[in-house]
C-alpha cells in the first residue's frame, strides 16, 4: 500500500519592511535623481524645469510664510468633503441597484448618463448653478467620484455567490443583517477599489475646482506661479497634488489591511 504523502503547502514568509520601503522609493527615488542631476548640468533649462534646489526653496518659503500650510488645508477639505459625499451616493446608489432589480429600473440609467458625460464639461453649467464659491468646487469633486463608486458597488454586489447568499440565509440572515452581515462585506474588495480610483480622481476634479475663482488652495498658487512664470512653484504645486494623492492612498491602504487583512498573504513573495 502506497503511503500517502503530506502536501505541501506554500507559505510566503513577509518580505522585511525596510527592504519594501526601499523598493518601493527606488524608481521615484531615481527619477528625482535623474531630474537633479539633469538641472545640475545645465541640460535641463530652469525655465523650461525648475531643479530641486529651486523647488526646495520655494517651499520654504511658502512653509516660513505660512501659505503652504493653509493652501494645502484647503484644498484637503475641498476634496474631502466633495469625496465623502459623491462616494456616499454611488455607495447607496450601487448597493440599490445591485440588491434590486426596481432599483437597477430607476437607477442605472441616469447613473450611465452621468458616466458617459466628462465631468469637466459640467463646469460652465456648475458655475451658473452655484457660482464660484466652495459649493461648485465641492459638487464638481462629488459629480466625479459618484460615477467610479456606483459601478463598482453594482458589480461587486451583483458577483457576490449565490451560494455565499444561500449560505447566510440558512443561518437565519434576512434583511438588513444580510445585506451589511454578507453581501456587503463580500462586495468590500471592489468597493475598496473604486474607493482608490474615486479618490484619484477627486485630484483631477480639485485641479479643475480651483482654477476658478478661489483665493486659496494649491490650484490659486499654481495660477499665480503659471502667471508669474516661477516654474519652480509649478513643480512645488504639482508634488502638493501628488503628496494629496499618496496620502488619500494610504488612508485606503490601512482601510484594506484592516477590513481584509488575508488580502496580503495573496501576493506572491
Amino acid at each position: 500500500m502506497v503511503p500517502v504523502e503530506t502536501p505541501k503547502v506554500r507559505t510566503s514568509s513577509p518580505r522585511p519592511w525596510w527592504l519594501s520601503l526601499t523598493l518601493r522609493i527606488s524608481v521615484p527615488a531615481a527619477i528625482v535623481a535623474a531630474w537633479w542631476i539633469g538641472s545640475a548640468a545645465g541640460l535641463i533649462p530652469p525655465e523650461i524645469l525648475a531643479g530641486p534646489p529651486s523647488v526646495w526653496t520655494a517651499g520654504v518659503e511658502l512653509t516660513q510664510s505660512g501659505e503652504l500650510a493653509a493652501f494645502a488645508a484647503a484644498s484637503f477639505q475641498r476634496a474631502a468633503v466633495g469625496v465623502t459625499l459623491g462616494v456616499l451616493i454611488g455607495l447607496v446608489c450601487g448597493a440599490l441597484a445591485g440588491l434590486y432589480a426596481l432599483g437597477e429600473e430607476l437607477i442605472d440609467a441616469t447613473m450611465q448618463i452621468n458616466r458617459a458625460i466628462p465631468f469637466l464639461a459640467l463646469v460652465p453649467l456648475f458655475i451658473a448653478w452655484f457660482g464660484i464659491d466652495e459649493g461648485f468646487k465641492i459638487v464638481l469633486i462629488a459629480v466625479a467620484t459618484v460615477s467610479p463608486m456606483y459601478a463598482y458597488t453594482y458589480l461587486g454586489v451583483r458577483n457576490v455567490d449565490r451560494k455565499m447568499v444561500e449560505a447566510a440565509r440558512s443561518y437565519g440572515l434576512t434583511g438588513p443583517a444580510l445585506i451589511f452581515g454578507a453581501i456587503l462585506p463580500s462586495a468590500l474588495p471592489s468597493i475598496l477599489m473604486a474607493l482608490r480610483i474615486c479618490l484619484s480622481i477627486s485630484i483631477t476634479g480639485l485641479i479643475a475646482a480651483e482654477q476658478i475663482g478661489t483665493r486659496e488652495g494649491i490650484g490659486y498658487l499654481a495660477t499665480m506661479a503659471q502667471e508669474y512664470n516661477r516654474t519652480d512653484y509649478m513643480v512645488l504645486c504639482v508634488a502638493l497634488y501628488a503628496l494629496l494623492g499618496l496620502a488619500f492612498d494610504a488612508v485606503v491602504r490601512v482601510i484594506e489591511k484592516t477590513a481584509m487583512p488575508w488580502r496580503g498573504q495573496v501576493a506572491n513573495r
